[in-house]
């Protein structure tokens, strides 16, 4: 049983590698013994992430592309296949939010930026389907694996303001629930599909949202920890 969550010399991609939860999950899998494969599209970020990471078992792999381009994709695939063979284990972190696809309290849904909704529902949801169709193939060499989506409160909840990123995770949860469907009747059950969805945390793109300019919580922020049992 000491082994049941063991991640030594597992092959794990992680998309949005060099974001505040990529970076973390990067760091932690490589320091339990995984083989980590920090997929971003910023080489200078990636390579400043791996720099680091020290001490570990093994190092951390750069993989540079583009979720939401496909021809990136494939060939970061050919990357894959030609350094490792297969792979283990894909987390889909990249993702986020756009102004334009946030509604204001000064707001109605006529003020909707349809550009950054697109923009925002192809990064979120295109950007997790895109690696998983890519690199299924290589999931099926050995039909096996496990792929992990990342899901939001913003899914569970019509949570005020963040229109392009509630309803483009939710369907995060859709495509994950039919994945699992369709992988294990057509492929096998060892192959699992599964989304996770942190609590709230910080980041750039909702400071503002959470934070006033003294660091002190809005009324937004209150709320969140209001209704978080750690309290914060």
């Amino acid at each position: 049983m000491s082994d049941l969550f063991s991640v030594d010399n597992k092959i794990i991609v992680i998309s949005g590698a060099t974001g505040v939860l990529g970076s973390a999950m990067t760091a932690y899998l490589a320091e339990q013994g995984a083989k980590v494969v920090a997929l971003g599209r910023n080489q200078d970020k990636v390579n400043t992430l791996i720099a680091e990471i020290t001490g570990t078992k093994h190092k951390v792999t750069a993989l540079i592309a583009d979720v939401t381009n496909e021809q990136d994709l494939e060939r970061a695939k050919l990357e894959l296949e030609n350094e490792f063979g297969k792979i283990d284990v894909l987390i889909n972190m990249a993702g986020g939010n756009m102004t334009g696809a946030v509604i204001t309290p000064e707001q109605t849904i006529l003020d909707a930026g349809i550009d950054d909704l697109n923009k925002v529902m192809e990064l979120n949801y295109m950007g997790s389907f895109l690696p998983i169709k890519t690199f299924l193939p290589l999931f099926l060499k050995d039909l096996k694996g496990s792929i992990i989506n990342i899901s939001s409160m913003a899914a569970q909840r019509p949570i005020t303001r963040v229109l392009g990123y509630g309803s483009a995770k939710a369907a995060i949860d859709n495509l994950t629930k039919w994945l699992a469907t369709e992988f294990c009747n057509k492929h096998s059950a060892e192959l699992r599909v599964n989304a996770i969805a942190p609590g709230f945390f910080l980041t750039e793109q909702n400071r503002a949202l959470l934070t006033e300019a003294d660091g002190q919580l809005t009324k937004r922020g209150n709320q969140i920890i209001a209704n978080t049992p750690m309290g914060r």
